[in-house]
């Protein structure tokens, strides 16, 4: 299959509309209909049903969009890191990505760290919203990545364990009733009068209903706690991050929060070596 069919499917999987995935990839319906007949034809496996509204997905082109997924990703990764290696763009450097307002310190000690080390490239550093430094890491948009367990998708990367988090605190706003609690649930925190647990976006930058407030980045979720709009259960070591709006109460029964580098298994960059290198030291 050729890397434009892929394109094809999965705009049609996506837009589960020809009409609407022709505009998104820039070519009319007729081609784009004649083409996706054909790859079900060459694989022997209806993709879509067509319908009234638009098209459903059957279980084969369901699988389909995922590996065509992977597939364009494994595609555009090559080529972005091909380039960044060879400095195609500048000096070679390496591209980290964190969530924002998420794990500063130990990013901050692990790139002192780093900077240290003989031969070390220049690190560009990329803060972005939750869910967000997984596809990149898997698209080539960034050599590594700092991700979050159980929050974070680390399926099919190799991992360093920087920091474990075993306490957990319910972020809320001081003066609130619940802040003079010497503990709670996590059933007890998402049932909070009027303090809502917070809405993040998908993958597809769509938010999930509900009646919580939206918010993108570490950041907007600390002043919406503060503006008594919303209540969180964060890693303990978020106390640094909060001022006198914000009150805390441990959270009893909470996962554990693991803070991993994570980076693709088949790497065989010299920088993203030493960077393992040193988060294993540190």
């Amino acid at each position: 299959m050729e890397t434009r069919e892929l394109r094809y499917v999965v705009a049609v999987a996506e837009e589960r509309h020809f009409g609407r995935a022709a505009e998104r990839l820039g070519i009319a319906q007729p081609p784009l209909s004649r083409a996706i007949a054909q790859v079900e034809r060459r694989l022997g496996a209806e993709l879509f049903v067509r319908t009234p509204r638009g098209v459903e997905l059957t279980d084969a082109g369901a699988v389909l969009l995922v590996e065509g997924r992977a597939a364009l990703d494994a595609v555009a990764a090559a080529e972005r890191r091909t380039r960044r290696a060879a400095g195609v763009d500048g000096a070679p450097s390496l591209v980290l990505v964190s969530k924002a307002g998420a794990s500063s310190e130990v990013v901050a000690k692990l790139l002192d760290a780093y900077a240290a080390e003989p031969g070390a490239v220049d690190v560009d550093v990329v803060l972005c919203g939750p869910a967000q430094q997984e596809p990149m890491l898997r698209d080539g948009r960034a050599d590594v990545a700092i991700l979050h367990q159980p929050f974070d998708d680390t399926a099919g990367f190799d991992l360093e364990v920087l920091v474990t988090d075993t306490a957990q605190v319910c972020v809320l706003p001081a003066g609130h009733p619940y802040a003079a609690r010497k503990s709670l649930t996590v059933a007890e925190v998402a049932e909070i009068p009027g303090l809502p647990l917070p809405r993040w976006p998908r993958r597809d930058g769509s938010f999930p209903s509900g009646r919580g407030v939206e918010v993108r980045d570490h950041t907007q979720l600390l002043q919406m706690v503060a503006l008594g709009r919303a209540v969180v259960v964060l890693p303990d070591s978020v106390r640094t991050d909060l001022h006198e709006g914000h009150a805390t109460v441990p959270v009893v029964d909470a996962p554990t929060v693991t803070t991993v580098l994570a980076w693709p298994p088949h790497s065989r960059s010299l920088a993203v070596a030493g960077l393992v290198r040193t988060a294993s030291r540190l």
